[in-house]
């Protein structure tokens, strides 16, 4: 078993987080990961969906040979 430790959330977010992991059958530990992986998917789309910077679209016109 993974080393653990314990956060402090107020008691509606530790309802909400047992109602979900409840819910899908799964342990509150899995839920929280599980957010934190949504979470990190989240800043990922963010960073792909914003424009390009003058230095990421001149290395990407850049002649390759």
């Amino acid at each position: 078993m993974a080393e653990t430790t314990t956060i402090r959330v107020d008691r509606s977010t530790r309802d909400h987080l047992n109602r979900l992991a409840r819910e899908r059958h799964i342990t509150v530990a899995q839920a929280a990961s599980r957010a934190v992986r949504l979470l990190e998917q989240e800043q990922i789309g963010r960073d792909l969906a914003a424009p390009l910077t003058t230095e990421e679209t001149a290395w990407l016109d850049a002649d390759g040979g």
